[in-house]
Protein backbone atom coordinates (compact mmCIF):
# COMPACT_ATOMS: atom_id res chain seq x y z
CA UNK A 1 0.00 0.00 0.00
CA UNK A 2 2.63 2.52 1.16
CA UNK A 3 5.45 3.20 -0.67
CA UNK A 4 8.27 4.79 1.86
CA UNK A 5 11.61 6.01 1.37
CA UNK A 6 14.27 6.09 4.80
CA UNK A 7 17.78 7.78 5.08
CA UNK A 8 21.23 6.49 3.62
CA UNK A 9 24.04 7.40 5.44
CA UNK A 10 24.72 8.58 8.64
CA UNK A 11 21.40 8.07 9.79
CA UNK A 12 20.62 4.37 8.04
CA UNK A 13 21.51 2.56 11.04
CA UNK A 14 20.06 4.11 13.75
CA UNK A 15 17.12 3.90 10.97
CA UNK A 16 17.02 0.43 10.66
CA UNK A 17 17.34 -0.45 14.58
CA UNK A 18 14.22 1.61 14.99
CA UNK A 19 12.09 0.20 12.25
CA UNK A 20 13.12 -3.50 13.31
CA UNK A 21 12.39 -2.19 17.37
CA UNK A 22 9.08 -1.35 16.01
CA UNK A 23 8.67 -4.64 14.23
CA UNK A 24 8.81 -3.26 11.00
CA UNK A 25 12.17 -5.13 10.18
CA UNK A 26 13.33 -3.89 6.47
CA UNK A 27 14.69 -7.35 4.54
CA UNK A 28 17.50 -6.48 2.03
CA UNK A 29 19.85 -8.75 0.07
CA UNK A 30 22.91 -7.07 1.09
CA UNK A 31 24.10 -3.75 3.41
CA UNK A 32 24.41 -2.24 -0.07
CA UNK A 33 21.21 -2.56 -1.62
CA UNK A 34 19.18 0.43 -1.93
CA UNK A 35 16.03 -1.42 -2.06
CA UNK A 36 13.88 -3.79 0.67
CA UNK A 37 10.76 -5.32 1.98
CA UNK A 38 8.86 -5.23 4.80
CA UNK A 39 6.51 -7.93 5.88
CA UNK A 40 3.60 -5.93 6.14
CA UNK A 41 0.83 -5.35 3.94
CA UNK A 42 1.02 -1.75 4.99
CA UNK A 43 4.36 -1.20 3.31
CA UNK A 44 4.03 -2.10 -0.59
CA UNK A 45 8.14 -1.29 -0.91
CA UNK A 46 10.85 0.79 0.51
CA UNK A 47 13.79 2.48 -1.03
CA UNK A 48 16.96 3.71 0.82
CA UNK A 49 17.94 6.61 -0.56
CA UNK A 50 20.07 10.13 0.62
CA UNK A 51 18.13 12.46 2.77
CA UNK A 52 18.68 15.57 0.77
CA UNK A 53 16.71 13.64 -1.64
CA UNK A 54 13.83 12.41 0.04
CA UNK A 55 11.76 16.09 1.04
CA UNK A 56 11.28 16.28 -3.32
CA UNK A 57 10.79 12.75 -3.79
CA UNK A 58 7.69 12.56 -1.32
CA UNK A 59 6.48 16.01 -2.11
CA UNK A 60 6.30 14.86 -5.90
CA UNK A 61 4.58 11.42 -5.59
CA UNK A 62 7.24 9.19 -5.92
CA UNK A 63 6.91 7.76 -2.30
CA UNK A 64 3.96 8.26 -0.17
CA UNK A 65 6.04 8.51 2.98
CA UNK A 66 9.80 9.03 4.23
CA UNK A 67 12.06 10.14 6.84
CA UNK A 68 14.13 13.32 6.38
CA UNK A 69 15.79 15.42 8.50
CA UNK A 70 14.29 19.29 9.27
CA UNK A 71 17.25 20.35 7.28
CA UNK A 72 16.52 18.55 4.34
CA UNK A 73 13.32 19.97 4.64
CA UNK A 74 14.04 23.70 4.93
CA UNK A 75 16.79 23.39 2.46
CA UNK A 76 14.19 22.33 -0.12
CA UNK A 77 11.34 24.08 0.94
CA UNK A 78 9.75 21.08 0.19
CA UNK A 79 5.34 20.81 0.27
CA UNK A 80 5.43 17.62 2.73
CA UNK A 81 2.68 16.93 5.84
CA UNK A 82 4.84 16.03 8.99
CA UNK A 83 3.38 13.36 10.98
CA UNK A 84 6.02 13.00 13.81
CA UNK A 85 9.15 13.97 14.99
CA UNK A 86 11.36 11.02 15.63
CA UNK A 87 14.28 11.94 18.18
CA UNK A 88 17.01 10.48 16.74
CA UNK A 89 20.29 10.52 15.49
CA UNK A 90 23.32 8.80 13.90
CA UNK A 91 24.52 8.54 17.51
CA UNK A 92 21.23 7.26 19.21
CA UNK A 93 18.29 8.10 20.42
CA UNK A 94 17.32 11.91 22.07
CA UNK A 95 20.16 13.55 20.00
CA UNK A 96 19.64 15.92 17.90
CA UNK A 97 21.68 17.98 14.87
CA UNK A 98 22.54 21.82 14.36
CA UNK A 99 23.11 23.56 11.00
CA UNK A 100 26.00 25.65 12.15
CA UNK A 101 27.98 28.49 10.89
CA UNK A 102 31.46 28.14 11.94
CA UNK A 103 34.47 30.11 11.73
CA UNK A 104 38.59 29.64 12.09
CA UNK A 105 39.22 30.30 15.79
CA UNK A 106 40.90 33.29 15.15
CA UNK A 107 38.67 34.97 13.38
CA UNK A 108 37.15 37.67 14.55
CA UNK A 109 33.41 37.16 14.27
CA UNK A 110 31.52 35.58 17.19
CA UNK A 111 28.26 35.65 15.58
CA UNK A 112 26.37 35.64 12.52
CA UNK A 113 25.76 39.64 12.13
CA UNK A 114 29.47 40.22 12.82
CA UNK A 115 30.47 38.09 9.03
CA UNK A 116 31.75 40.80 7.08
CA UNK A 117 30.25 41.19 3.61
CA UNK A 118 32.08 39.55 0.45
CA UNK A 119 32.97 36.32 2.91
CA UNK A 120 33.27 33.20 1.35
CA UNK A 121 30.61 30.50 2.68
CA UNK A 122 31.29 27.25 2.02
CA UNK A 123 28.08 24.32 2.75
CA UNK A 124 25.65 21.70 1.51
CA UNK A 125 22.75 23.95 2.85
CA UNK A 126 23.08 26.89 0.29
CA UNK A 127 18.95 28.28 0.31
CA UNK A 128 19.40 28.19 4.01
CA UNK A 129 22.27 29.81 4.48
CA UNK A 130 21.40 32.47 1.67
CA UNK A 131 18.39 33.24 3.37
CA UNK A 132 19.60 33.40 6.73
CA UNK A 133 22.03 36.09 5.47
CA UNK A 134 19.35 37.79 3.11
CA UNK A 135 17.46 37.95 6.48
CA UNK A 136 20.79 39.71 8.24
CA UNK A 137 21.11 41.83 5.04
CA UNK A 138 24.62 40.76 4.61
CA UNK A 139 25.86 40.16 1.28
CA UNK A 140 28.31 36.87 1.13
CA UNK A 141 29.39 34.54 -1.53
CA UNK A 142 27.88 30.73 -0.85
CA UNK A 143 29.16 28.02 -2.71
CA UNK A 144 28.53 24.36 -2.58
CA UNK A 145 29.99 22.04 -0.52
CA UNK A 146 30.51 17.82 -2.06
CA UNK A 147 31.89 16.99 1.62
CA UNK A 148 34.90 17.44 4.05
CA UNK A 149 33.79 21.16 3.98
CA UNK A 150 35.75 21.95 7.34
CA UNK A 151 38.92 21.36 4.83
CA UNK A 152 38.29 24.21 2.81
CA UNK A 153 39.01 26.81 5.61
CA UNK A 154 40.88 28.86 5.64
CA UNK A 155 42.61 28.32 2.05
CA UNK A 156 39.14 28.22 -0.18
CA UNK A 157 36.53 29.77 2.30
CA UNK A 158 36.21 32.03 5.41
CA UNK A 159 33.50 30.26 6.95
CA UNK A 160 31.70 27.26 6.59
CA UNK A 161 27.81 26.13 7.28
CA UNK A 162 27.79 22.47 8.77
CA UNK A 163 25.38 19.70 10.12
CA UNK A 164 27.10 18.29 13.61
CA UNK A 165 26.14 17.00 16.91
CA UNK A 166 28.27 17.76 19.04
CA UNK A 167 30.56 20.22 17.55
CA UNK A 168 33.73 18.03 18.46
CA UNK A 169 35.04 17.58 14.33
CA UNK A 170 34.66 21.43 13.97
CA UNK A 171 36.71 21.98 17.08
CA UNK A 172 39.11 19.10 16.02
CA UNK A 173 40.00 21.26 12.85
CA UNK A 174 40.50 24.59 14.65
CA UNK A 175 36.88 26.37 14.15
CA UNK A 176 34.63 28.15 16.61
CA UNK A 177 30.34 27.89 16.18
CA UNK A 178 29.09 31.44 16.08
CA UNK A 179 25.79 30.50 15.66
CA UNK A 180 23.31 28.03 14.96
CA UNK A 181 21.26 28.33 12.19
CA UNK A 182 18.70 25.50 12.51
CA UNK A 183 18.25 22.64 14.87
CA UNK A 184 17.15 19.09 13.14
CA UNK A 185 15.37 15.72 13.85
CA UNK A 186 14.79 13.08 11.80
CA UNK A 187 11.23 13.51 10.48
CA UNK A 188 8.62 11.07 9.50
CA UNK A 189 7.01 12.78 6.38
CA UNK A 190 3.74 12.26 4.10
CA UNK A 191 3.29 13.14 0.23
CA UNK A 192 0.21 15.43 0.90
CA UNK A 193 -2.77 13.35 -1.39
CA UNK A 194 -1.04 9.94 -0.17
CA UNK A 195 -1.98 11.47 3.35
CA UNK A 196 -5.42 12.50 2.20
CA UNK A 197 -6.28 9.19 0.94
CA UNK A 198 -8.25 7.22 4.24
CA UNK A 199 -6.93 3.56 3.43
CA UNK A 200 -3.02 5.27 3.16
CA UNK A 201 -3.92 7.52 5.93
CA UNK A 202 -5.03 4.92 8.45
CA UNK A 203 -1.54 2.59 7.65
CA UNK A 204 0.40 5.68 8.21
CA UNK A 205 -0.85 6.75 11.29
CA UNK A 206 -0.03 2.82 12.27
CA UNK A 207 3.48 3.12 11.05
CA UNK A 208 3.28 6.53 13.62
CA UNK A 209 2.37 4.63 16.61
CA UNK A 210 4.82 2.02 16.57
CA UNK A 211 7.61 4.43 15.72
CA UNK A 212 6.54 6.54 18.47
CA UNK A 213 5.90 3.49 20.67
CA UNK A 214 9.72 2.08 20.03
CA UNK A 215 10.92 5.69 20.92
CA UNK A 216 9.28 6.06 24.07
CA UNK A 217 10.32 2.52 24.91
CA UNK A 218 14.07 3.79 24.77
CA UNK A 219 16.10 3.65 27.68
CA UNK A 220 13.36 2.34 29.88
CA UNK A 221 12.81 -1.11 31.41
CA UNK A 222 9.61 -2.56 33.29
CA UNK A 223 10.05 -3.29 37.01
CA UNK A 224 8.15 -6.11 38.85
CA UNK A 225 8.21 -6.94 42.43
CA UNK A 226 6.19 -8.58 45.69
CA UNK A 227 5.60 -6.73 49.13
CA UNK A 228 3.94 -7.57 51.95
CA UNK A 229 1.21 -5.13 53.41
CA UNK A 230 3.54 -4.26 56.30
CA UNK A 231 6.36 -2.59 53.73
CA UNK A 232 4.02 -1.71 51.16
CA UNK A 233 4.27 2.07 51.51
CA UNK A 234 7.77 2.29 52.04
CA UNK A 235 8.51 0.64 48.98
CA UNK A 236 5.94 2.61 46.94
CA UNK A 237 7.75 6.01 48.50
CA UNK A 238 10.85 4.26 46.58
CA UNK A 239 8.82 3.18 43.44
CA UNK A 240 9.53 6.06 40.47
CA UNK A 241 6.71 5.42 37.16
CA UNK A 242 5.48 7.39 34.22
CA UNK A 243 2.38 8.28 35.72
CA UNK A 244 1.74 5.84 38.77
CA UNK A 245 2.67 2.38 39.48
CA UNK A 246 0.34 -0.58 38.89
CA UNK A 247 -0.28 -2.50 42.72
CA UNK A 248 -2.55 -5.99 42.49
CA UNK A 249 -3.31 -7.85 45.41
CA UNK A 250 -1.87 -11.16 45.68
CA UNK A 251 -4.04 -14.32 46.73
CA UNK A 252 -1.82 -15.16 49.28
CA UNK A 253 -1.58 -11.68 50.73
CA UNK A 254 0.62 -8.70 49.90
CA UNK A 255 0.73 -7.04 46.53
CA UNK A 256 2.66 -7.00 43.16
CA UNK A 257 3.67 -4.06 41.71
CA UNK A 258 4.35 -3.58 38.40
CA UNK A 259 6.33 0.15 37.07
CA UNK A 260 7.93 1.45 34.12
CA UNK A 261 11.63 3.21 34.83
CA UNK A 262 14.65 4.60 33.09
CA UNK A 263 17.52 2.17 32.31
CA UNK A 264 20.16 4.31 33.88
CA UNK A 265 18.71 4.33 37.47
CA UNK A 266 17.89 0.59 37.65
CA UNK A 267 21.83 0.42 39.36
CA UNK A 268 20.76 2.16 42.58
CA UNK A 269 16.41 1.36 42.30
CA UNK A 270 16.81 -2.22 43.21
CA UNK A 271 18.84 -1.83 46.04
CA UNK A 272 16.28 0.24 47.50
CA UNK A 273 13.73 -1.26 46.88
CA UNK A 274 15.23 -4.73 48.28
CA UNK A 275 16.05 -2.41 51.51
CA UNK A 276 12.23 -0.95 51.66
CA UNK A 277 11.02 -4.63 51.83
CA UNK A 278 10.53 -5.42 48.03
CA UNK A 279 11.05 -9.27 47.00
CA UNK A 280 11.24 -11.07 44.09
CA UNK A 281 12.11 -8.26 41.70
CA UNK A 282 12.31 -8.47 38.25
CA UNK A 283 13.95 -6.46 35.47
CA UNK A 284 12.30 -6.44 31.89
CA UNK A 285 13.03 -5.06 28.44
CA UNK A 286 10.79 -2.90 26.85
CA UNK A 287 10.39 -3.36 23.22
CA UNK A 288 7.36 -0.21 22.88
CA UNK A 289 5.34 2.02 24.96
CA UNK A 290 2.00 3.70 23.21
CA UNK A 291 -0.06 5.67 25.32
Amino acid sequence: MLKLVIPKGSLEAQTLRLFEEADLRVRRGSDRDYHGTIDDERIERVSILRPQEIPLYVQDGLFDLGITGQDWIAETAADLEVLTTLTYAKTGTGHGTKVVLAVPNEHPANSAKEIPPGTRISTEFVELTKKAFADLGIDVKVSWSFGATEAKVPEIVDAIVDVTETGSTLRAHGMKIIETLLTSDPVLVANGDAAADPAKRAAMDDIVTLLRGAIEAEGRVLIKLNVTQEHLDAVLAVVPSMKAPTVSPLAEGGFAIETVVDKRGVNRLIPQLKTAGASDILELPISKIVP
